[in-house]
């Protein structure tokens, strides 16, 4: 299992701006600082997308939700590029 952590200084929520191209209208990002625990000795810093009005995750450890795997046109397992959803990890 993927274990995502959280810490305290970082459950605000960052928001990134992008201007306009083309005939595109500027762009509003928000995203959240989190850790992923790939096995090696410390976390790798990573970023969580949000959307507009979306609480900013608290403090814990996560895990990432079902829904935010997909299954390509080749029929493999990726993750999905917008979207991902992480869900608190509980002691069963």
């Amino acid at each position: 299992m993927l274990k995502i952590e959280i810490f305290p200084e970082n459950q605000n929520i960052e928001t990134r701006s992008i201007p306009s191209k083309d005939s595109k209208p500027p762009r509003e990002i928000y995203e959240q600082v989190a850790y992923a625990h790939l096995g090696g000795k410390f976390p790798v810093e990573m970023k969580i997308g949000l959307e507009k009005g979306q609480v900013a995750y608290v403090a814990g450890l996560y895990t990432l939700h079902p829904s935010s795997f997909a299954i390509n046109q080749y029929g493999n397992l990726e993750l999905k590029r917008f979207g991902m959803i992480i869900e608190p990890i509980t002691n069963k």
